[in-house]
C-alpha cells in the first residue's frame, strides 16, 4: 500500500502513475486482509482447548514465503525472519535486555493477558483482528477515493 501511495505521489496529475498507485494500494490492502484472516484462524486454533482444532491449519513455517517470492527474511532478517511460537503474540524479551520502565510495563501487561490484545484485561480484539480492521478501513478509504477520482474524470 505504501509503495502504491509513493508511486502516485511522484506526480499526482499523471493518470498512469495514479492508476498504478491505486492498483498497488488495492493489492496491498486485499493481501493484508487475506493474511489477517489467516493469522486470525491460526490464533483461534492455537488458543482453542480442543487439540483437534489445529488439524488443517496451515501458515506456520520456519521458511517464510513473501509476495513475488522476495527473500525478505534474508535481506532483513531482523524484520522478516519468523521467531517465536506460531499463533502466540505475547512479547518475549531476550535474556540480558534491560527495558525502560514504560516498556517493561507494556511487556508485563501483554504477558499477563497471554498475548497482544487491544484491550488486554478483557482479551478484546487480538492482533489479527486489529490488522483486519486497519486493512479494512484502508480498503474502504481506497474505494471512496477511487470512486471520487472516477466521478471527477467522468464529469470532466
Amino acid at each position: 500500500m505504501v509503495i502504491g501511495g509513493l508511486v502516485a505521489a511522484i506526480n499526482p496529475k499523471n493518470i498512469i502513475l495514479k492508476l498504478i498507485g491505486c492498483v498497488m494500494a488495492f493489492y496491498g490492502s486485499i493481501l493484508g486482509l487475506k493474511f489477517s484472516l489467516k493469522l486470525n484462524d491460526i490464533h483461534h486454533a492455537v488458543h482453542n482447548p480442543d487439540p483437534d482444532s489445529l488439524f488443517g491449519v496451515q501458515g506456520c513455517s520456519t521458511d517464510p514465503t513473501f509476495p513475488f517470492n522476495l527473500p525478505l527474511a534474508q535481506w532483513a532478517p531482523n524484520w522478516f525472519k519468523p521467531t517465536g511460537d506460531c499463533g502466540y503474540d505475547a512479547p518475549i524479551v531476550p535474556d540480558g535486555v534491560t527495558l525502560r520502565q514504560h516498556a517493561q510495563w507494556f511487556v508485563e501487561m501483554y504477558q499477563q493477558s497471554e498475548g497482544w490484545y487491544l484491550l488486554p484485561p478483557w482479551h478484546f480484539m487480538n492482533m489479527a483482528q486489529a490488522c483486519m480492521l486497519a486493512f479494512g478501513m484502508c480498503l474502504v478509504l481506497l474505494v471512496i477515493m477511487s470512486g471520487a477520482w472516477a466521478l471527477k474524470i467522468i464529469r470532466g
